[in-house]
């Protein structure tokens, strides 16, 4: 049987308007719910000015200095390394989130992290990975740190780092103090800051 023209054409018609509605539907998200939360290691994460009167050990005579590069934080803000370490000491956290040691030993570096807040600024550096992957890494593990994103990998390879874990320590001013290719546990850079950096 043959459909009259204008049916055909009423059909069209019909057909376009239903493809505008789930079109408009799924450009707006729908109903999906989006997350209120900054993205987790962006620079809501950076540090406010270093306390006053923070004792420091004097760096060691002859120490290296340690890669002044620069990055872009989760959310893309920029971060230069050297500003960080111009008025405190640095710990940078080299780590993946598909990484089962970094995971391992996480949670308890980011409570490390917290007890140093003012006094000492840790900053993750994650590369092979997707933004979605860090982002549930650093929820899950309570990461409240700065994260840079090393997209190609060229901060991971400043830093001579082939793999994770990994975890440079860096003075006051940029003196590159102690690496640990492996990573280390919170307990041994805990004791570690207290005989590299922190005087009291």
């Amino acid at each position: 049987m043959t459909v009259p023209v204008r049916t055909r054409a009423r059909r069209a018609v019909a057909a376009v308007a239903l493809l505008g509605v789930l079109t408009s539907a799924a450009c707006s998200g729908g109903d999906a719910p989006t997350d209120p939360r900054p993205l987790a290691g962006g620079a809501a994460a950076l540090p406010g000015p270093a306390p006053a009167g923070l004792a420091l050990r004097p760096t060691p005579t002859g120490a290296p200095g340690a890669p002044a590069v620069s990055g872009t934080l989760t959310d893309g803000s920029p971060v230069a390394l050297a500003d960080l370490w111009a008025t405190r000491p640095v710990v940078l956290v080299f780590f993946t989130s598909w990484c089962a040691l970094c995971a391992q030993r996480q949670d308890a570096l980011s409570e490390l992290a917290r007890t140093y807040r003012d006094r000492v600024v840790f900053v993750g550096v994650a590369t092979e990975d997707t933004a979605e992957d860090v982002q549930t890494y650093l929820r899950q593990h309570r990461v409240e740190h700065p994260v840079v994103i090393d997209g190609d990998g060229a901060i991971w390879r400043s830093y001579a780092v082939r793999e994770p874990p990994a975890v440079v320590v860096v003075g006051k001013g940029g003196a590159l103090l102690r690496g640990w290719p492996g990573g280390v546990d919170a307990a041994e850079l805990d004791h570690r800051l207290r005989e590299l950096v922190l005087a009291a």
